[in-house]
């Protein structure tokens, strides 16, 4: 077994001396240094991420596993991003942070890595940044916290959304609004739907760089720190067999994600983080390929928002393995995963426990599944809606423009009685891509005018150059590529125009003459300019575009695990 820590730990003279000397501080007895695999366990714990801050009980698992298979654990920090504090979009900091753990990875005396995600944008940076080096590496989630209740049903993040309408409308109170708050994240974990963050448990699971059952167990079972212990002792057999992640990490892992992303109704967030990733490990994947192979996919996971089940019934019913088994038909089985078997062998024998909320593809929950990729001369590169949780008779739909130039413009005019606009209208909001934010947030999901609330509207078509909430719902179309901010298409939309959405055929239109575009483009003035320093300067200047995963231009592959050069 060669180990990498040895370039650190058995070094003879000053260097070793200094690298041995200030870990025995800690009060770490020499014999750990000799010939055992080193496991790095990167935590996202922090306060100011709630969804991870369960973690360092998670940490402590996971290194009595480590210790128990032979190795020695080290535990470090890396930059946590919180969804639900950070501001002004925690997708701004995916990159930063994948750097932070790319580069914590490869300064230190580490064999093996084991990532403690949970919080959306904490799984795909650290997988990310994990990949860029490409030591053995194993993921473990944090879990979705346990099932809301309020006045006697089950609630999760998506009725934030819910709530928030009955709120404008008068049909909830203040002192409802407190208990169902009170009462929605009643546990430690992350959001009890299949939003992203679950998506991404579901992700790392699908691409086998999990144990099998990893995504479904709720934050608060024993069995999650069991599984945490379990992989502590399987990464330091990942070690010895030298299993790397580009050699989990081939072009079937990714079809593999796709298709159980489609299964499960997961976000379309997956889209992004998904292409990122493969961006990082060297693995061609284009948008197109996430209708290619959601193609034909139902829809068996019966789970909100596309459906009405929870994380915590995903976990009863047999979790990820038997959502696998369901659709094994279409999975590339010989997929190899982290426990060194493959998707066929981890999940031939998984059942769904309950129909009803895992179901099977013969008589799927909905044969709707999947992202749609939409392509026209609104999306020239492309934008993505996730028809699961649409509503069917606005799949083609053809209505004037109600436009909003900036998230700003958005909040002034979205409620006001002058608003024009109705039940046909397309809401169209510009400059929320990843240079024109910065950062790409999830105010793709806009919310139904309280004019058309009143009357009884519940969905419209809506369209960005941003993202929404895995936790959201209706007829949104997203990702628009390229963005408004850099002279997309979706910059010289006025109110008024026309717009067609025919999801089945993959189109999105501007119904305007190429006269009156060309007349538009000439008085287009872009600004980019207003971020002179620091990491927003270095985002808005590298970041690519949606349709490539928005990371940074200079971060795509990886520089390995070799550092030649001494410290001291």
């Amino acid at each position: 077994m060669k180990l990498r820590s040895k370039e650190w730990f058995g070094r003879k003279g000053k260097d070793g001396f200094i690298y041995r000397a200030w870990m025995k501080n800690q009060g770490i007895p020499a014999d750990m240094f000799e010939g055992k695999p080193v496991i790095g366990i990167c935590n996202t714990w922090s306060e100011l991420t709630p969804c991870n801050a369960h973690f360092r009980d998670l940490a402590e698992a996971v290194k009595k596993g480590v210790l128990e298979a032979g190795g020695f654990p080290v535990e470090f920090p890396v930059m946590s991003l919180g969804e639900t504090l950070m501001k002004p979009t925690a997708m701004l900091f995916r990159n930063l942070a994948s750097m932070d753990v790319e580069e914590s990875i490869r300064a230190n005396p580490i064999d093996g890595v084991v990532l403690l995600c949970g919080c959306d944008k904490t799984t795909p940076s650290l997988v990310m940044g994990a990949c860029s080096v490409d030591l053995p590496t194993l993921v473990v989630s944090g879990g979705a916290m346990l099932t809301g209740k309020f006045q006697g049903k089950d609630i999760g993040t998506s009725d934030v959304w819910r709530f928030a309408d009955a709120s404008k409308q008068g049909t909830i109170t203040e002192e409802e609004m407190n208990q169902a708050e009170a009462g929605m994240c009643r546990s430690a974990g992350h959001c009890a739907v299949m939003g992203t963050a679950s998506s991404m448990a579901s992700m790392v699971e699908a691409l086998g760089l999990t144990l099998p059952g990893n995504a479904a167990i709720p934050a608060v079972d024993a069995n999650r720190k069991v599984l945490a212990r379990m992989s502590g002792r399987r990464i330091v057999e990942m070690i010895k067999e030298d299993l790397k992640m580009s050699k989990i990490l081939k072009r079937e892992a990714f079809e593999n994600a796709i298709m159980v992303n489609a299964a499960i109704g997961g976000s379309t967030n997956f889209a992004i983080h998904l292409m990122a990733i493969a961006g990082r490990i060297g693995v061609e994947l284009d948008l197109e390929d996430f209708d290619k192979y959601s193609k034909g996919v139902p829809l068996v996971a019966n789970l909100q928002p596309s459906g009405k089940f929870f994380m915590e019934d995903l976990y009863y019913a047999g979790g990820i393995p038997a959502v696998m088994n369901s659709i094994q038909k279409f999975l590339n089985t010989d997929a190899l995963t982290v426990n060194g078997k493959t998707v066929g062998d981890n999940s031939s024998d998984k059942k769904s426990l309950n129909d009803t909320v895992i179901s099977t593809i013969e008589n799927p929950f909905n044969p709707l599944s999947g992202i749609v990729v939409l392509k026209g001369n609104l999306c020239e590169n492309g934008a993505v809606i996730k028809p699961s949780a649409a509503t069917p008779a606005l799949m083609k739909h053809t209505g004037k423009a109600v436009v909003f130039e900036d998230i700003e413009d958005y909040k002034v005019k979205i409620d006001s009685l002058d608003l024009d606009v109705d039940e046909n209208s397309v809401l169209v909001l510009k400059n929320v891509g990843p240079k024109g934010y910065p950062g790409m947030p999830e105010v793709g999901n806009m919310g139904i005018p309280k004019k058309l609330l009143d009357k009884g509207v519940v969905d419209m078509v809506r369209i960005s150059d941003g993202r929404m909430s895995g936790t959201g719902f209706g007829t949104v179309v997203l990702h628009i590529s390229p963005e408004s901010a850099v002279g997309g298409m979706l910059a010289f939309v006025q109110n008024g125009d026309m717009i067609e959405l025919d999801v089945k055929a993959r189109q999105l239109n501007l119904l305007v003459a190429d006269e009156e575009l060309a007349k538009r483009k000439q008085n287009l003035k872009l600004d980019l300019n207003k971020y002179t320093r620091g990491y927003c300067k270095l985002y808005v200047d590298h970041v690519e575009q949606s349709h490539l995963g928005a990371d940074l231009d200079f971060l795509k592959g990886g520089s390995g695990s070799e550092v030649l050069r001494d410290s001291h």
